[in-house]
């Protein structure tokens, strides 16, 4: 198996592939004031799930938080549980990360309904 984690600008996530196919994302918001990432979906195709792909998600959108110099915000439960195991190394590693606030949920919401081209309320 060979596998890889990308950026995606254009649809705010973070994808994995096998063999030149994309099976796992990592979907994201960055809030307009900046600084921040906002990371509120992750999935695997039920085919590929079980081989560490949501683990590699993971680690390379944590470390690309570290490049970038961004707050996390883990509203996806996968991230969220992974740096309440793990915050620690994380922040050692020169992470930040902070909880979401209903402001950062209303965002994502947003956004999704503005990306799937539903009214904005």
């Amino acid at each position: 198996m060979s596998g890889g984690a990308a950026r995606v600008e254009r649809v705010s996530a973070y994808t994995v592939s096998v063999a030149g196919a994309r099976v796992g994302r990592a979907d994201f918001v960055d809030p307009p004031h900046g600084g921040e990432r906002i990371i509120f979906h992750t999935e695997v195709d039920p085919q590929f799930r079980g081989r560490g792909l949501a683990r590699l998600l993971v680690r390379e959108a944590l470390a690309d938080s570290i490049r970038a110099r961004l707050v996390v915000v883990p509203v996806c439960p996968l991230f969220a549980r992974h740096l309440k195991e793990h915050g620690d190394e994380f922040v050692a590693d020169g992470g930040r990360f902070r909880r979401p606030t209903p402001a950062d949920l209303a965002l994502v919401g947003r956004e999704v309904a503005d990306r799937r081209g539903r009214p904005v309320v």
